[in-house]
């Protein structure tokens, strides 16, 4: 990560000062260095996965999706309807089944799911109206001996629509929206089952998005209510990188939330009082994308830009039903949305072409997104878990900062790391080594601490920003 810019230093000269020579305390971390935060470690494992991932494929999946001419989450489900190919029904069986062939290819390392449910009317759904999510689960290691169920989680929404919401019957391609994070989805449910891990991985296809969020909002109450140990949420929908002339295809947004929408009035107090308005977990697990970003970016070849807002302006996305469980979840979207080719029905008009059509989808860039995504789901999931019970210690008035935190199974490490007030990421790391108390000679009035676990290979956790305790 880049070190402090020139605008902080000005600022604040003395404090530079208390970087560079900040002492480890000797009693815990006697042989520290306090440096800039570097990348994450490569793991030769995942990088070659990720070259596993196949355009032609994404394309083919994509092109697939579209086939069913519709797959308005009130368009048909019946027998004879999933038999001719045609409606939701017919593109639930074949995710299904592709999930299925996956799980077959490693030998059953798949559990493949159904989550269905019957929603009833609303603004959006006239009728009452069976909505099912199709998952597969990459059961970690580690669960297989403990039960622990530590779990990352990538989805995309299966449905579309057009121009009209209520119109189930009309074409509604959804190629891009969002054929393309249900490739996403897919791809990385292939490319990664092939390898163990020990922590666990959900693959996910959600329904009901463009109706109102119906399929995740089920899903993540269920996940809540059944206590998934769920670290991060990746959030895929419109990722298709429009073959408009403004598309950036070099980046891929990454939006996150900055007061949890789960936090009750007391967490906001609290939040606001410490100046963490921009330390939420889904922010923590943005930053971690952005750290894999850069130690896979040879292979994965395209950069997440980082926006610290929960969607698009006045949008919304099916990441936002997790965050509301309490969930840290971001949402991939391409650089630059073309709306002619978004909820349209598919026209030509003063030579104008509307409808998300597989045409305007460029698949090397979801193969790239597609990178991204799998390599933060594996390096998540090859890490040990966070750190437990992080605080800060704030019984007396003093300019040093001890932080404390419990022991981590599987970690061979502990870093803490810490960034300027009004830095976006990560500016310095100190090694602890397998210690679980840490001082340093930095002011917590000046900087944002956090501490991570990291195994014997490198694998870093997320960072866990601490709470005080007096």
């Amino acid at each position: 990560m880049l070190g402090l810019g020139k605008r902080f230093l000005k600022r604040l000269p003395l404090l530079w000062v208390a970087f560079e020579l900040a002492l480890p305390c000797a009693s815990q971390t006697q042989g520290a260095s306090a440096g800039a935060v570097e990348t994450g470690a490569v793991d030769a494992r995942i990088a070659d996965a990720l070259r596993q991932v196949s355009a032609a494929r994404i394309q083919a999946n994509i092109e697939k999706l579209v086939s069913f001419g519709t797959r308005a989450t009130i368009s048909a489900q019946d027998p004879a309807s999933i038999a001719a190919g045609r409606g939701i029904g017919a593109a639930r069986e074949w995710i299904r089944a592709e999930f299925e062939r996956y799980a077959k290819e490693c030998g059953g390392c798949l559990e493949v799911k159904t989550d269905s449910f019957t929603e009833e009317p609303q603004d959006r759904i006239p009728q009452p109206t069976v909505i099912t999510n199709v998952y597969a689960v990459l059961k970690g290691t580690s669960a297989e001996k403990s039960g622990a169920q530590r779990m990352a989680l990538v989805t995309g929404h299966y449905d579309s629509r057009n121009s009209g919401t209520l119109d189930g019957k009309g074409d509604a391609p959804g190629a891009n929206d969002d054929g393309s994070g249900t490739a996403v989805s897919l791809e990385c449910a292939r490319v990664l089952s092939k390898l163990k891990f020990p922590a666990t991985i959900v693959f996910l296809a959600v329904a009901g998005e463009e109706q109102g969020l119906n399929g995740s909002r089920h899903f993540a109450k269920m996940a809540k209510q059944q206590s998934w140990n769920l670290e991060a949420v990746l959030n895929n929908d419109i990722v298709g990188g429009d073959k408009n002339a403004e598309q950036d295809h070099s980046v891929v947004r990454v939006f996150s939330e900055g007061l949890p929408l789960a936090a009750t009035e007391q967490d906001v107090r609290r939040i606001r009082g410490l100046g963490g308005e921009n330390d939420s977990g889904s922010r923590e697990l943005a930053r971690y994308i952005a750290d894999v970003g850069r130690a896979y970016a040879r292979d994965v070849e395209v950069k997440p830009m980082l926006i610290f807002r929960l969607d698009r302006y006045l949008r919304g996305g099916d990441h936002s039903a997790f965050n509301q469980e309490g969930f840290s979840g971001v949402r991939f979207t391409e650089f630059r949305e073309d709306f002619h080719h978004q909820h349209q029905d598919v026209r030509t008009e003063n030579g104008v072409e509307y409808g998300d059509l597989p045409k305007f989808v460029d698949f090397d860039y979801v193969a790239r997104v597609t990178r991204l995504n799998a390599a933060t789901l594996a390096s998540l999931a090859a890490a040990p878990a966070p750190p437990a019970n992080v605080h800060l210690l704030a019984k007396q008035l003093e300019n040093d900062s001890t932080l404390t935190w419990e022991a981590t199974p599987g970690a061979a490490g502990y870093e803490v790391l810490w960034r300027a007030t009004s830095s976006p990421e990560w500016e310095h790391t100190q090694k602890v080594g397998n210690a679980t108390r840490a001082t340093l000679k930095l002011s917590k009035d000046n900087v944002i601490f956090a501490v991570r676990a990291v195994d014997s290979e490198g694998h870093a956790s997320l960072a866990v920003v601490p709470v005080p305790e007096r």
